[in-house]
């Protein structure tokens, strides 16, 4: 059995707040972010949330939190393209990015939830015949690569200044570093041929087999296998996502809460879910010891070197604050891990 080796640890949350008091919970989750760079973490991610008591603009919030924090890599995981304005949401995404000095990391995935609800409100017209798909993000990526618009004496005219038009502001590096969250075998090889990086999570599609671990090794091993038929020139990225709940710093109550969350979700992870046989991988949650046993057994956590926490839903900063940080103390460095920064913060109780 093959050792896991992280040198890349991130995390990723929810963003919650309360229906009568946004703010509160949205400056919690910045919190969070300050918190995770304090503690040496590489990355900060947050959910993408369309009708919920969540971001519902990724590209706003990480611009916040650029201001807010100085080295961690910020990220989304993900954001569902059928929404959004291919070329309005480059701006916005390269916009924010040179605010934070370039350290975004953009997840998509395709379709748009709650369409019945939103499709209406989004678009002038009859939106099923659109094009949510990859074509979509593919719309996006060319924007953010710049290219100048119209044709070569094509120019634009402002106060002070004649230049030839493209995406503004100008940032060539974002574009490497686009994310797409691949739960399919169709989805990942789409996204080795586009260069994208890869994430996957604890959500995969069960395509020839029921068994969880199986169909998520098969995702990485056909991303690879894709990647190495496009003579890719830079290394790509590939990032695992699970749900990991340690406990050794909680409570009697919080121990029982972090149970009883695994507990509710554990029948999901039984059987496959739905017409799309979806795949749920169980929650890690127990002692540092325990956990590092399981995570030790994960023959898929072996085959990557950044692993992301995804943070349980309608946590408290407080809890998510004693997750991070046995995480960082008690788990990460025996797998190899090794903090951007030696600054730990003890969690607020």
């Amino acid at each position: 059995m093959t050792t896991p080796t992280i040198t890349s640890l991130a995390f990723l949350t929810p963003g919650n707040f309360a229906d009568d008091d946004p703010y509160t919970g949205l400056e919690e989750t910045l919190r969070l972010f300050e918190y995770g760079e304090r503690s040496g973490f590489d990355g900060a991610w947050i959910r993408q949330r369309h009708l919920e008591h969540g971001v519902s603009s990724a590209a706003v919030f990480l611009a916040a939190a650029g201001q807010r924090t100085e080295r961690i890599e910020l990220g989304t995981a993900v954001i569902p393209i059928g929404y959004e304005s291919p070329f309005r949401l480059a701006e916005d995404l390269a916009l924010a990015d040179v605010l934070s000095r370039g350290r975004l990391q953009i997840g998509f995935s395709t379709g748009m939830p709650h369409a019945e609800l939103l499709g209406d409100l989004v678009y002038d017209g009859d939106w099923r015949g659109f094009d949510l798909s990859y074509g979509r993000i593919a719309r996006v990526l060319d924007n953010l690569r710049g290219d100048h618009l119209g044709g070569p004496d094509a120019v634009i005219h402002s106060p002070g200044n004649v230049q030839r038009p493209r995406l503004q502001p100008h940032d060539p590096g974002l574009a490497h570093r686009i994310w797409y969250g691949g739960g399919s075998l169709r989805s990942v090889r789409w996204a080795a041929e586009n260069g994208l990086n890869l994430l996957s999570g604890n959500i995969v599609s069960g395509e020839g087999t029921d068994d969880f671990t199986t169909a998520q090794l098969n995702l990485l091993a056909e991303y690879r296998r894709a990647l190495s038929q496009q003579g890719v020139e830079r290394p790509a990225r590939v990032a695992l996502g699970r749900v990991i709940v340690p406990f050794d710093g909680a409570d009697t109550a919080g121990r029982a809460r972090y149970r009883a969350y695994a507990a509710g979700r554990r029948a999901r992870t039984l059987t496959p879910q739905g017409p799309k046989r979806t795949l749920f991988a169980p929650d890690v949650v127990g002692t540092a010891e325990q956990i590092l046993e399981q995570l030790a057994a994960d023959p898929v956590l072996a085959q990557v070197s950044e692993l992301r926490l995804e943070l349980p839903y309608e946590f408290h900063r407080e809890e998510y604050e004693q997750i991070l940080h046995d995480t960082r103390q008690l788990i990460a460095p025996e797998l190899g891990w090794r903090p951007a920064s030696l600054t730990v913060p003890e969690p607020v109780r």
